[in-house]
């Protein structure tokens, strides 16, 4: 798994990026394609000057898959809680993906297709 991590306008301290790093860590438990070489995840995170103060950092994350690309995006006050919301937000994403190719689920469309 490749992780590419753009900052703009903001820097992570050296412990924020291992928590970071530990939160992405646990996308791979959803899918294992995510620990192949073919995948990757890219993060973006952008301070932004705006008048509301919850929207300062937008956070995206784009998980790169064979056959998929999944991706999510937050605004929230700090990059951390930006990143803990995208993940929310990929978990469902990569349950459907893994559901849609592994060789359990498509045994299962295809029974259901010839039962028809």
């Amino acid at each position: 798994m490749n992780i590419q991590h753009f900052e703009k306008g903001l820097s992570y301290t050296a412990e924020e990026l291992i928590i970071v790093a530990r939160k992405l860590g646990k996308l791979a438990t959803y899918c294992n394609r995510l620990q192949n070489e073919d995948s990757a995840i890219r993060i973006e995170a952008e301070r932004r000057a705006t008048k509301k103060q919850r929207d300062m950092v937008k956070v995206m994350i784009t998980v790169i898959l064979p056959r998929r690309q999944l991706r999510a995006e937050s605004r929230r006050m700090s990059a951390i809680d930006g990143v803990d919301r995208c993940i929310e937000k990929l978990e469902p994403q990569l349950k459907r993906y893994k559901e849609m190719h592994t060789g359990r689920d498509r045994a299962h469309r295809k029974r259901r297709r010839v039962g028809r």
